[in-house]
């Protein structure tokens, strides 16, 4: 016998009910029979699943291996029957669209996503994530993925080595993250130079920022003491433990423990691109995926209360780009 998806769907049911009695009445078998069943997995599978008393059955440490793995399995064993059923309905000879993406920090990607499945309900929609902006351009170029969402400091160029076009999604200033406990928290923006004495931490990437960073902290009077990079997790904990200042998009949700402020000035903005192969055929819908990346993003502006209140303090502050470069 080999493990089938029944199988693990079998242990699952089990493991939800707490017994094989129950777990047989839920999935409409004999008691016996399930109890055989689950017999001839864990003979299968090398011992025993699960412990069975009269109190009902736990998992042991093999059962809770087993799990794990069939909680993950089964879902996407799921996802894939949807998607492939779904597709079949597109009929027989129809085109199957594809939106490939590939994105670095980016706050409108799940709401860019769900347009696009909503005005497209047959297409195929997948995102992978890099922080390289350059590799991500490399892979529209060589049409392993359709666009790339990435972003840039200020009015730097979009990445130009492999002749994709880009359109600018929005420009908006860069806040700052601090503990809620930090003097600066509470007020309606701090002077870069307010926070002088803060170590400050930063994620991966590629690109000009952290010289863009420098310059700025130059023009404010002291040069920034910086952490080495390191994961957005340890980036939020330095910054909820008061260990670190962290450089953020506007966008950024509220968290426990953390403040976000924004900048004086607007020394820093940051700039999302979305960029394109001309010559691929993802290149007939590139007006259509910018129109809704753009819509998207300007729905994502209200995660933060204090991005639209200083919208609101700076009219002339304009984020939604209208222009392609």
């Amino acid at each position: 016998m080999r493990l089938e998806l029944r199988h693990l769907r079998t242990v699952c049911a089990i493991a939800e009910h707490g017994s094989v009695s129950r777990a047989a009445t839920a999935l409409g078998v004999a008691q016996p029979a399930l109890t055989a069943q689950l017999q001839r997995i864990e003979v299968l599978l090398g011992g025993a699943l699960f412990e069975r008393d009269r109190r009902g059955a736990r998992p042991t440490a093999l059962g809770e291996l087993v799990l794990a793995r069939a909680r993950v399995l089964l879902p996407a064993v799921a996802d894939l029957q949807a998607d492939a059923s779904r597709l079949a309905g597109a009929g027989p000879g129809a085109t199957i669209q594809q939106f490939r993406f590939g994105s670095v920090g980016v706050p409108f990607l799940t709401g860019l996503t769900n347009r696009l499945e909503k005005q497209f309900p047959h297409a195929l929609v997948t995102t992978q994530v890099s922080w390289s902006a350059t590799e991500l351009a490399e892979a529209v170029a060589a049409q392993r993925s359709d666009f790339a969402i990435a972003g840039v400091c200020g009015d730097a160029s979009a990445p130009a080595e492999h002749g994709l076009v880009w359109a600018s999604i929005a420009v908006e200033p860069i806040f700052v993250v601090l503990s809620e406990d930090d003097p600066n928290a509470d007020r309606p923006e701090v002077e870069l130079a307010d926070l002088a004495g803060m170590r400050w931490a930063h994620t991966p990437g590629d690109g000009c920022f952290a010289d863009c960073f420098a310059a700025a902290c130059s023009r404010a009077g002291f040069t920034p003491s910086l952490l080495s990079e390191v994961d957005i997790v340890t980036c939020i904990d330095l910054a909820q433990g008061g260990h670190a200042a962290v450089l953020c998009q506007p966008t950024f949700r509220l968290m426990p423990g953390l403040a976000v402020v924004p900048l004086a000035g607007t020394p820093l903005t940051w700039r999302h691109l979305l960029g394109w192969n001309p010559a691929s055929p993802a290149a007939e819908f590139a007006e259509t995926v910018v129109a809704h990346a753009r819509e998207a993003y300007t729905d994502a502006i209200t995660r933060n209360p204090r991005y639209p209140r200083w919208l609101a303090e700076h009219p002339a502050f304009d984020p939604v780009a209208t222009s392609t470069r």
